[in-house]
């Protein structure tokens, strides 16, 4: 029976991720998911997972050292996602992010290297650990691979509270793994989305509930700025096959790029999201993009399918139509 811990659990991609290991293992798996519900939900989509006897809920705070009493011992993979995430949230508690953030994952190392030696540490770090450096610098390489400086180009700007606890995560989750002699992974998320990624603060979310209200003129922030986006069944799939990788294994610990290879303009984006919902604005209202955001992001994934073999399986087409779908069926509840 392998025996798997979620922390974030109730999140987007924590969601997500417990299904696709249900469905991966069978009836040899055992998922505990702990959340504290500050940004996780428990909704229907959730009540459902939870139907599944295979599935133990834990609504824990993990900055409070009391918490990791509950969480027992002996996991066979520990994906650490609990963290706050959402750029409105950068700007708006700063303090908080940085604050949950990394004190989470100090305590979660520390219960992780006494508790789980045998087990495989995954944490999910960030594309904003070097973000700014095109910005910085004017130069990135694009594709970007895993191994470029980390920048954050000015520590007032509040935007990089959330890129400063997955630059200095990462530090901490590679010096623990080799002080302490246990497997680890670090991954980068490249702008997966999908159902239930919240309601604000994310591009498609935000698009998706603006054609659904036939907001028009319609705003776009940022019209030229550049992305990748991962469907979400791919990106917790790609997760999976790296955690089961032994090629993963080794020390120094890897980090792995997670994205998608096409890149698009936001305003392509929105051109798009325009074609599978069937409506159009009349007219686009053009916006600057908030201070700090990047100009251009498109990862190099060339070592997750060495690792792996993967490649993604839900065109940008399809799943733009399966999230639009989801949150026209699910909208926020005032």
């Amino acid at each position: 029976m392998k025996k798997i811990l979620i922390t974030g659990g109730a999140g987007f991609i924590g969601y997500h991720l417990a299904k696709h290991l249900l469905k991966e293992y069978g009836d040899g798996v055992e998922l505990v998911l702990v959340d504290n519900l500050q940004r996780g939900r428990i909704d229907d989509d959730f009540k459902k997972l939870l139907e599944d006897k295979r599935v133990t809920f834990l609504n824990l705070d993990l900055t409070d050292l009391a918490s990791y009493e509950k969480l027992g011992n002996g996991y066979d993979n520990v994906y650490h996602l609990a963290a706050i995430n959402g750029t409105k949230l950068f700007y708006e508690m700063p303090q908080e992010v940085l604050r949950i953030n990394a004190l989470s994952l100090i305590y979660m190392l520390e219960w992780f290297r006494k508790n789980n030696a045998n087990g495989k540490f995954c944490f999910t770090s960030s594309n904003e650990t070097y973000a700014s450096a095109l910005f910085a610098f004017g130069q990135l390489p694009i594709p970007t691979p895993e191994k470029v400086p980390f920048v954050i180009d000015d520590p007032y700007n509040a935007r990089w509270s959330y890129a400063s606890t997955k630059l200095v995560g990462e530090l901490f989750v590679i010096h623990y793994a080799k002080a302490y002699n246990f497997r680890a992974l670090l991954v980068r998320p490249h702008n997966f989305y999908g159902p239930r990624a919240g309601y604000h603060g994310h591009v498609i979310p935000d698009f998706s509930e603006r054609i659904a209200a036939r907001v028009d003129p319609f705003p776009i922030f940022g019209a030229d700025e550049t992305r990748t986006f991962c469907y979400v069944s791919d990106a917790v799939r790609a997760m999976q096959m790296l955690m089961d990788s032994p090629k993963t294994d080794g020390q120094p610990i890897e980090t792995v790029h997670i994205g998608d290879f096409h890149e698009i303009t936001m305003k392509g984006l929105a051109e798009k999201l325009f074609e599978v919902t069937g409506w159009k604005p009349k007219a686009l209202d053009i916006k600057t993009a908030p201070p700090g955001s990047v100009k251009r992001r498109l990862a190099d994934v060339s070592k997750l399918q060495a690792f792996t073999g993967w490649k993604p399986e839900v065109s940008l087409e399809d799943g733009l139509k399966r999230t639009y779908d989801w949150y026209l069926a699910n909208p926020e509840k005032k």
